[in-house]
This record gives C-alpha cells, sequence and structure tokens, in this order.
C-alpha cells in the first residue's frame, strides 16, 4: 500500500520555483529519504506533505487523507520532527511529552517512551541544559507521543557529533521495527545509505533520481576505484583494453583506474600474468556521495519559503 502518494507537486514562492513537477510514493513500512542540496525543494515539499503548506498544483495523499483539507485527520496519525523544536528553555522533558500528549487522541506511554529514548534521566531536566543529542531524541519522542502510523523527520542529525549521529540512527531503526513508515530529510549521504530503503534526490525542484540507495549510486555510474603504484611498467593502453575499465589516470608514480563491477579482477588479473606486483594498493567502491555530486547541480538558489529563508534547507 502507497502510504504517501506525491504527483505533479508544484510550489511557486513569486518567481522562484521551489518544487516542480515533483513525485514519489512511499509503501509502508519503508524509510524514504529525500535527498539533495540546500535550497532544492526539500523542505516545502516535506512542508506539503505535512500539511504546514500547499502546493500550487499536483496532489499529495497521506494514509488516503489530503494534507490540504484532512489537516485535523492527518494530525493524529503522523508525526512530525521539524529542523528547529522551539521549545522553551525552561520547559522540561516530562512537561514537553505532556502538552504534545494533550493533541491526540491516542497517546504513547510517556514512561514507556522516555525509557526507550534514552530520557528517563533527564525527565526533569530543562530544554536548555540538554546535550544536541539529546535534544534530537526529545524532538523524536515528541514526533512519536501521537503513535503515529507515519512520522517525517526533517534534518534529524545536523549539528551532532558522529557518536550521537550513530544513536540517533540506532533509533530510526528501532522506529522502523515497529512498523511505523519513516520519511526521512537529510543532506548527509552516509546517514541516507544506513538508513533507507529508498530514496529521492531533489535538484532545484525536481526529481532527478528515485531508487535505492544502491541504484541511485549505480545510476550515476556507481563502479569500483583503485589505486596502486606498479612493480613495473605497465601501459595506460592495456589496461584502458580491459572491458571493464572506464578511464586511466597517472598521479606521479601511482595509477588509479575506475570502472565497472568486474574491474578488480580484470585488472589485477592482467598484473598477475605480467608478474607486477600493485603496491599501495587502494580500492573504493563508488559511493551515493560521489552520486549525490555527479547528478545534482551547485543549487544555491533558495527556497524561498519562510521556514528555508531560516535554515538553508
Amino acid at each position: 500500500m502507497h502510504v504517501i502518494e506525491v504527483s505533479g507537486l508544484h510550489k511557486q514562492y513569486g518567481a522562484v520555483t521551489a518544487v516542480q513537477d515533483v513525485s514519489f510514493s512511499v509503501e509502508r513500512g519503508e524509510i524514504f529519504g529525500i535527498l539533495g542540496p540546500n535550497g532544492a525543494g526539500k523542505t516545502t515539499t516535506v512542508e506539503c506533505i505535512s500539511g504546514l503548506r500547499t502546493g500550487d498544483r499536483g496532489t499529495v495523499r497521506v494514509l488516503g487523507f489530503d494534507p490540504a483539507v484532512d489537516g485535523e485527520q492527518l494530525r493524529q496519525v503522523v508525526g512530525v520532527q521539524l529542523q528547529e523544536a522551539g521549545l522553551p528553555d525552561r520547559l522540561k522533558v516530562r512537561e514537553a511529552l505532556e502538552v504534545f500528549a494533550a493533541f491526540y487522541r491516542k497517546t504513547a506511554d510517556i514512561d514507556t517512551l522516555l525509557d526507550r529514548l534514552g530520557l528517563t534521566e533527564k525527565a526533569d531536566t530543562a530544554y536548555k541544559k540538554l546535550s544536541g543529542g539529546q535534544k534530537q531524541r526529545l524532538a523524536i519522542a515528541i514526533a512519536l507521543i501521537g503513535d503515529p502510523q507515519v512520522v517525517i523527520l526533517d534534518e534529524l542529525t545536523t549539528g551532532l557529533d558522529p557518536h550521537a549521529r550513530r544513536e540517533v540512527w540506532e533509533l530510526v531503526e528501532q522506529i522502523r521495527a515497529d512498523s511505523v513508515t519513516v520519511l526521512l530529510v537529510t543532506h548527509f549521504m552516509e546517514e541516507a545509505e544506513r538508513l533507507c530503503d529508498r530514496v529521492a534526490l531533489i535538484d532545484r525542484g525536481s526529481v532527478v533520481a528515485l531508487d535505492t540507495p544502491a541504484g541511485v549510486t549505480q545510476r550515476a555510474g556507481g563502479g569500483q576505484r583503485m589505486r596502486f603504484r606498479p612493480s613495473a611498467p605497465v601501459a595506460d593502453e592495456d589496461l584502458r583494453a580491459l572491458p571493464s575499465v572506464t578511464s586511466v589516470s597517472r598521479h606521479g608514480a601511482q595509477i588509479e583506474i575506475e570502472g565497472g563491477q568486474d574491474l578488480i579482477q580484470q585488472v589485477t588479473s592482467l598484473l598477475a600474468h605480467r608478474q607486477i606486483i600493485a603496491a599501495e594498493l587502494r580500492i573504493e567502491q563508488r559511493t551515493l556521495d560521489d552520486a549525490f555530486l555527479a547528478l545534482t547541480t551547485d543549487a544555491q538558489a533558495p527556497d524561498n519559503s519562510p521556514t528555508n529563508q531560516r535554515n538553508g534547507a
């Protein structure tokens, strides 16, 4: 079942087109990522899905509800974590959850939620005294307090150190394990590769790729890269003649070769046949970062929604 369906979504702010004919669907139980440079239209797209904004044209459905019309019904089944929580500094953790719980007909148990997110010891701590990671965990708790079927997480780990970021990733995986569908907005490619079943890569308001992280990488020329120092001369033309090789370059005494999935086998076979040792060998797989750079432009045009004017997403 399509939990989220977006078709031909378009949003304009004056002369600036923030979102242009964006279409994708999200299946039940998926972690679906929306990726893109700053200003690409990610946040505007998510704001239309969550009902915070209305598209100029196109359709959006979440669990069958139209966010522009069925806002009250939607809020009962969708939890949202925005980039800036904006909670009062003196508000305590438990108090924050009690405030947000009052908005829902059905709620999760606060003590269970605090324990699950590692916030039990911070239940009576003021918001301003929480660490960055603890604030993000509280934001997730607020998104889950209504016992939602869908959770929208917008730039969840921005500003966190690597350790805190991985703790939050584990929490997201736990959410999905409870059969909650997750829509994740991020510009961290490692985060998308770790968490997402599929991703939509948005650039300048349009979807430029829609696939699994591996599929997007492959579409952008995904393959392998190897760098080594040969123990004896080997001609560039001999390497380029191998079927999987797409490029050969030299950096001093080192050779760098790029190509398809059979690259390593073919190059090492050639070297072994000629009794050449590949010293200082380094092998790299193409990543989603590589695909991101290959498929997107340097999108500096701002997404002119008021939210993005504040946070640059």
